[in-house]
């Protein structure tokens, strides 16, 4: 392989389902780990849970690197380019870099006897390889799917974060709350710091944390965040430390939505849990939070008509973002430019935005796991979700579409799948 294109497209043909391929399970990803001879040397914090993992990376990144450490965050999937995946003190790592690791990955999984790895289980394996060379001083993983048999898992975390738990990937997972959150709760190690910020944890999640002794601390009760009664553009974080109780009044975060606070409130409160081997002060965590930049987070891109760019893919998500859109002001018309994956629960995640979208731009998106357009408008026309229907090839096409529609007093709001905010994103530099 001589390029990154040529990598990627390795790393795509090693299994039989591709890019797509998902096998759960730490032996394969194990064996090439221990042959290319990784050993953790900084601290580790692992981010699990169902929606605000990438959020909740992104804040502890931003805050790092503003205390003056070299920091890694290795997450996952990315909108437009593979490095966006690893990036050093925010920066997406270069194509030599990756290419290096994929070639130290790939000699130590053919001379550990040609182990069969998974798009993802490479993809880890090389971050840290990155991380390695590029000697950072703390690593920020974020978990791919579940938990305890993710190929991050692999890793030990010295601080873990649940950031909440909800129906998503109940194919992989099972069925409730309950399951999953026992598969999201495997992140936890005895006598370490376990972090949940989910307001109602499943209680398999809370047994799971006893049974193995983790230093379970709960949003609520341990952390937790409050509004400034005094000051409408501040907010109020606290945690229990050391025997006593902190109080800190902070600018809100960079990122927009009140669930953002939820996300930033466990952020600070892992910083504090491990203050002892990675010390911050408030002159960086001041800054980091305000300047934490997150494409596809409830983005809203400058301009008119006003464009709103989010990820969310489930039902949880899609609550969010209908919440932040009705707190976003008035607006003529919004527009709806949707494609979603056909694994996922497309009816009760769009249910939130019933008689709050005039038009809908459903957008096939592509692969096996792909839903078509004509599908999609199925859905929505039997919801009942309100809003006129037309269908689109693709989620560049959607776009162009909503674009050429829209007038300066609309919204549109792009959400769905990474792949409808990547479709999105390149409709959007094409035209720029």
């Amino acid at each position: 392989m001589t390029n990154l294109a040529d990598w990627l497209v390795h790393l795509e043909n090693l299994h039989p389902k591709g890019q797509a391929g998902i096998e759960l399970g730490l032996e394969r990803v194990r064996q090439v780990k221990e042959a290319l001879g990784q050993r953790q040397h900084c601290p580790v914090i692992m981010v699990g849970g169902t929606n605000g993992k990438g959020s909740t990376c992104a804040y502890l990144e931003s805050i790092i690197d503003r205390a003056g450490y070299k920091v890694g965050c290795y997450t996952s999937p990315h909108l437009l380019a593979y490095n966006e995946r690893i990036r050093l003190n925010g920066r997406s790592v270069s194509d030599a870099a990756l290419c290096a690791a994929f070639a130290r990955v790939e000699a130590a999984r053919q001379g550990a006897g040609n182990v069969v790895l998974t798009y993802f289980e490479f993809g880890t394996l090389a971050a840290w390889e990155v991380f390695a060379a590029a000697g950072v001083e703390a690593a920020i993983l974020e978990i791919g799917l579940g938990g305890r048999l993710d190929a991050v898992n692999v890793y030990d975390a010295d601080v873990a974060i649940v950031t909440t738990i909800a129906l998503d990937h109940t194919e992989w997972l099972g069925p409730d709350r309950e399951n999953i959150g026992f598969e999201k709760a495997g992140i936890y190690r005895p006598g370490r710091p376990a972090l949940c910020a989910d307001p109602s944890p499943p209680q398999s999640l809370l047994d799971h944390a006893a049974s193995i002794g983790a230093d379970l601390r709960l949003i609520g009760r341990d952390f937790g965040f409050g509004r400034d009664p005094e000051d409408r553009l501040q907010w109020r974080w606290w945690c229990r430390s050391g025997g006593k109780l902190l109080k800190r009044t902070l600018a809100y975060p960079g990122l927009r939505g009140v669930t953002q606070l939820h996300n930033a409130a466990v952020a600070l409160a892992a910083l504090d849990a491990l203050g002892d081997r990675l010390p911050v002060t408030m002159q960086a965590i001041r800054p980091g939070l305000i300047a934490t930049e997150l494409p596809g987070r409830f983005q809203v891109i400058p301009g008119r008509p006003a464009i709103v760019l989010d990820v969310g893919h489930n039902p949880q998500a899609i609550s969010v973002l209908a919440d932040n859109l009705t707190g976003m002001g008035f607006f003529e018309r919004t527009h709806a430019v949707v494609g979603m994956l056909a694994d996922k629960d497309i009816r009760g995640a769009l249910l939130p935005l019933r008689d709050k979208v005039d038009f809908w731009h459903a957008a096939t998106l592509g692969g096996p796991r792909g839903t078509p357009a004509e599908s999609l408008a199925a859905i929505i026309a039997a919801a009942g979700l309100g809003g006129k229907i037309i269908c689109h090839a693709s989620p560049q096409a959607a776009m162009q579409a909503a674009k050429g529609q829209a007038v300066e007093s609309d919204r549109i709001a792009v959400f769905g799948s990474f792949l409808t905010v990547a479709g999105a994103l390149e409709a959007l530099r094409a035209k720029a």
